[in-house]
Formats: structure tokens, C-alpha cells, sequence
């Protein structure tokens, strides 16, 4: 359980992609691959690939549902204590400006996150 250090981008760049690595690490896709499917649904709503909008419908049509975190503690419950309470399955976590993939009780990012706060989540729906 707990922090993967791991940077699916192919050049190993660590700004700005953080949406692309974490899907391609929780679906097992190439970087390239979603990076290209992204940018295709980008095109599709005339928006970023980045945009929350976007890459949320994305997940929507990939079989994913979201998930707002209760707020009754917003500056405690991290990204360490979600994974601690759900060991099993597929999420993607936003904060309010990371993306991280979590899967089966780890979570995989170029950087230790863990103390970060999370906003809401994707879950993979079975």
C-alpha cells in the first residue's frame, strides 16, 4: 500500500500532464494513446484536453462515475487517507489543481503526493 513513484510520459516531462498520466496509469494505456484520445474530445467540445469538463467526460464514456469527498473535515482527509479507506479498486483523484491515479490501495505520481487534499474522485464502475 501507498506511494508508486512512476512517470508514464515518454519523454519523462513532469509539468503539465498530470490528467493524461493519471488515466494512463489507472487504464493501462499508453501515454500516447490518451493523450490523443483526449485531445480528440478536447477538439469534439472546443476546449483544453486539461479542463475538467473535458477530461471528466472523458472518464464518463470510459465507465467512470464521480464522486464528490464530504467536506466535514476539507483541510485533514488527504489523498494518503482515501487510499488507506479504499484499498480496493480504481480511482482517479482531482484536488484543486493535481491529478492522481489510485489503484487497488496505491497511488502512482511523478511526486509524493499523498499530503495533498482531494476535491472529489472518479471511481471505475464494474
Amino acid at each position: 500500500m501507498g506511494y508508486v513513484a512512476t512517470n508514464p510520459n515518454p519523454k519523462n516531462r513532469l509539468v503539465g500532464d498530470c490528467v493524461i498520466r493519471a488515466i494512463s496509469l489507472v487504464s493501462d494505456k499508453a501515454w500516447d494513446d490518451v493523450f490523443l484520445e483526449l485531445m480528440l474530445k478536447a477538439y469534439d467540445m472546443k476546449d483544453l484536453p486539461s479542463a475538467n469538463n473535458v477530461w471528466g467526460a472523458y472518464l464518463k464514456d470510459q465507465g467512470y462515475k464521480r464522486h464528490i469527498i464530504p467536506d466535514t473535515c476539507p483541510d485533514c482527509f488527504t489523498i494518503k487517507d482515501f487510499v488507506r479507506e479504499h484499498p480496493k479498486g480504481t480511482y482517479i483523484l482531482a484536488t484543486g489543481t493535481h491529478v492522481v491515479a489510485v489503484k487497488n490501495g496505491r497511488y502512482f505520481d511523478t511526486w509524493e503526493s499523498g499530503n495533498e487534499i482531494p476535491l472529489y474522485y472518479w471511481q471505475k464502475e464494474d
